[in-house]
């Protein structure tokens, strides 16, 4: 089982998840955080935005990926912490297939990460993606 209470396996979820792109599990228990797992394939991801909003940490879950924030490339796997300023810039892309993330922020609007954004990086548009 992915999850039970408070806890919750994040690799098993993103695994569970197969070909399924953008988020793939939301914190639902929180009122005051909005934790999202968002999941991409190769060369997938959230096309650049700027989010002046909130400040969000972006926690690698398994594969590999590339968070740009205000041009500078961080490099993302499992394990490893980026933290993203209110009003950076920034954009996330897929190293490898199988390329899961936790985001984590103070709760507000609902998530818009799904194909739309997939699609937004792939043919080189950005688009402001809550993740």
């Amino acid at each position: 089982m992915a999850g039970a209470g408070n806890r919750v396996d994040l690799e098993e979820v993103a695994t569970s998840a197969g070909d399924r792109a953008g988020v793939v599990w939301t914190l639902e228990a929180g009122e005051d955080l909005n934790a999202n797992l968002v999941r991409f394939d190769l060369g997938r991801g959230v096309g650049e935005h700027i989010n002046d909003e909130v400040d969000v940490l972006v926690l690698g879950v398994s594969g590999s990926g590339i968070v740009i924030v205000d041009g500078e490339e961080h490099a993302l796997e499992s394990g490893r912490l980026v933290f993203v300023p209110r009003g950076s810039r920034r954009c996330i892309r897929s190293a490898s297939e199988g390329f899961a993330y936790l985001t984590v922020h103070r709760r507000r609007g609902p998530p818009g990460i799904g194909t739309r954004g997939d699609r937004a990086l792939s043919e080189g548009q950005g688009r402001k993606e809550d993740a």
